[in-house]
């Protein structure tokens, strides 16, 4: 029989990880002979939430099972649930879903709507309800929609994988210890990962910098390019357990295009596009303010400090540039801003300053006699009273084309440049995992 496993929201900014009690339910499931379907399922839901803890990441395991060890199962998953869950955290509120048998077409539909869009748990019950799923809430529940989302999620389009290590009991909550210059070289070698390192800040980016027990996870196109990646990675302290993830990061998964700036609602991460309204401005803090228009309204952009050089492409837009923007909503006191993801410029307006003209006698250059009183040449001395500034073009340094923060400023759901191209597509189909797929103890 196949069973799926979905949980959510273990964790909190303290620490904890869903993922690592994922993955020590993978551990004892491989020891009583459960027989995997799919790598752990690690599905990032919308980035936008305020109550999301760290990552907002909610994980499924789907596993194949004699029916008699079922209930063995379901107490080993609300176990180790009930043993590390973060519950002294007001924001931690752990769900469980358990469904038997394929995923129904209205748990795909859920999940799509929970990685992009503000879902209640009033409709994550509901799902529950209509597919006949057993579902474990605790204290609030909220952990639910998470939950119900991941066994529905990762059924079809686009994904990733991550291999992911953590760490020993003792080191959590202390720095990390990596050798950085054997995860620089990986980067240069491999060629199906992404975002290892920033080359922009000059930063690591494998490793977190928390409390919870990750130590550090690699992300690429498939299960060998990972696990191939971390072989070269050199830890100087110990890695207790790992495992390979599949995954929604690095997909655009939250995003959705909004046909008209009006239809945009708070908190959804949107595609929109329009016509840049006014002059972008740089405000305390060092983030760039502009705003776009469509027919029907229009809405203030936001390319925070953290995103690094895209403020500079922000700062080069001008009034009428047609132009794209991916990000996620915010509301403050009924104004909303869309927080840019990435940017793109679909056409710019022709580019022109204001010069002082040309003597009219001698082609000389000529120079201003005041305020609206017109302009003397420098070289002859002719003088005209109704002259006044013309415009000359420029070449605008803006051209059409996609631009995006540098990697230490993406989101886990941003999809980098580096992925364009590299895309699935369709229904996916479980096959057998490539060994190994996961282990305690080193790589």
């Amino acid at each position: 029989m196949l069973l799926q496993i979905g949980m959510d929201d273990t964790d909190s900014p303290t620490g904890g990880c869903t993922t690592h009690i994922a993955v020590m339910m993978v551990e004892k499931l491989l020891d009583i002979g459960v027989r995997f379907m799919d790598y752990p399922n690690l599905l990032r839901l919308n980035p936008n939430v305020p109550w999301k803890t760290r990552g907002n990441g909610a994980v499924c395991l789907r596993v194949e099972l004699d029916e008699e060890k079922i209930p063995v199962v379901k107490n080993l998953v609300l176990d180790l649930v009930e043993e590390y869950a973060e519950f002294d955290c007001d924001n931690t509120n752990p769900g469980i879903v358990f469904h038997s048998g394929g995923v129904p077409e209205g748990m795909m539909e859920f999940s799509d709507r929970v990685v992009s869009q503000v879902v209640k748990l009033e409709e994550a019950l509901r799902v529950v309800d209509e597919v006949g799923c057993e579902a474990v809430g605790f204290k609030n529940r909220r952990g639910l929609i998470g939950a119900t989302a991941a066994v529905g999620g990762l059924q079809r389009g686009d994904y990733t994988y991550e291999l992911l290590t953590y760490r020993t009991p003792e080191n959590w909550g202390t720095l990390r210890r990596l050798d950085k210059a054997s995860v620089w070289r990986m980067d240069e070698e491999s060629t199906g990962t992404f975002n290892n390192v920033d080359n922009e800040s000059k930063r690591v980016l494998i490793a977190p910098h928390g409390p919870d027990p990750v130590m550090y996870g690699v992300r690429g196109e498939t299960p060998k390019s990972v696990y191939s990646a971390v072989r070269e990675i050199v830890p100087l302290e110990p890695v207790e357990r790992w495992a390979i993830f599949r995954s929604n990061q690095g997909t655009d998964a939250h995003l959705k295009k909004v046909s008209q700036i009006r239809d945009m609602k708070s908190m959804n991460p949107v595609i929109t596009s329009g016509r840049v309204l006014d002059e972008p401005r740089t405000i305390t803090g060092g983030h760039v303010i502009y705003k776009i228009s469509d027919e029907t309204g229009s809405v203030d952009c936001a390319a925070y400090e953290p995103t690094g050089s895209l403020r500079n492409t922000v700062r080069k837009l001008r009034v009428d540039d047609e132009i794209t923007v991916y990000g996620g909503l915010r509301e403050e006191k009924g104004r909303l801003t869309v927080n840019t993801e990435k940017l793109r410029v679909n056409t710019v307006v022709e580019g022109f300053k204001l010069v002082n003209p040309q003597c009219p006698e001698c082609s000389g250059s000529m120079e201003s006699m005041g305020r609206n009183k017109g302009y003397r040449c420098r070289h002859c001395g002719y003088r005209d009273g109704k002259l006044s500034k013309v415009k000359i073009h420029v070449e605008r340094v803006l051209k059409p084309g996609l631009y995006m923060p540098p990697p230490g400023a993406q989101r886990h759901l941003a999809k980098p440049e580096v992925r364009l191209g590299r895309e699935k597509a369709g229904k996916y189909s479980y096959r057998p995992l490539v060994d190994p797929w996961f282990g305690v103890g080193e790589v």
